[in-house]
């Protein structure tokens, strides 16, 4: 990504699975805001009806999935062409890293994440006809669950760089939503890998939720695994752009 430091319209090129686009920095945020606050309506709704339609825990976490991997392909599709569909702030932090987004355009991102993300949990709850603000009281605090966050940051930010640093751009939406999908499964915290959506999980006592208390520790996994997984990305792919094999 090609960065264009233009203080007036804070225009930014934008690299797609189609090629790139230049969008001003206000539309980039409207972008982010919304995909993340969506992103929370699906995780947090979908927890909710589930709960209202099976007592069975499996079935709840199932539904909960399918959900939320369906929600993020359309959502990446829709908005990625605009902001690039982050919907995290692993993933702009990353990229901050090796280089792709200046350091303005990622703190804007990480406050339109935040955001959005806040306000889709009042969303999500009020659509359910609960109190906008419900502060979870799901308690979720062990090593284990520790561990299996900075594993689902890792693995998560390696299938999205593996995919665009290979030439296959364009699979990111269905590589994304199949590996979350997944990990709901095989990591023991259910893989939240997003500091923007842990911080909204707390807003809500429902089946997704997450107590405040536990937030922090899972933001700190979440960013230790930014640190892993850029090391682990410069190793594998040390060039920006691979052709595909």
């Amino acid at each position: 990504m090609t960065e264009h430091h233009d203080e007036v319209d804070l225009t930014t090129e934008v690299e797609t699975g189609t090629g790139t686009l230049h969008v001003p920095l206000a539309r980039r945020l409207v972008a982010e805001a919304l995909g993340t606050g969506l992103l929370i309506v699906a995780v947090i709704g979908s927890g909710i009806m589930a709960t209202q339609l099976s007592t069975d825990v499996g079935l709840q976490l199932l539904e909960n999935s399918i959900a939320t991997a369906g929600a993020l392909v359309a959502l990446i599709l829709t908005f990625g062409a605009v902001s690039g569909a982050h919907f995290n702030p692993a993933v702009t932090l990353i990229d901050r890293i090796l280089g792709s987004i200046s350091t303005r355009d990622t703190g804007a991102y990480l406050g339109a994440q935040i955001v959005g993300g806040c306000l889709g949990a009042i969303l999500a709850n009020l659509m359910f006809e609960l109190p906008a603000v419900n502060l979870s009281t799901t308690d979720r605090s062990s090593p284990a669950l520790w561990l299996s966050e900075i594993v689902a940051t890792v693995t998560l930010l390696l299938v999205i760089q593996g995919c665009v640093r290979s030439g296959k751009g364009a699979v990111v939406p269905f590589a994304v939503a199949g590996w979350i999908a997944g990990a709901y499964w095989f990591t023991s915290s259910t893989s939240f890998a997003n500091p923007a959506v842990t911080i909204a999980r707390t807003l809500s006592d429902t089946f997704a939720g997450i107590a405040p208390s536990s937030a922090p520790m899972f933001i700190a996994m979440q960013l230790v695994g930014v640190v892993i997984a850029a090391g682990l990305i410069r190793a594998l792919y040390p060039h920006p752009h691979q052709e595909p094999s």
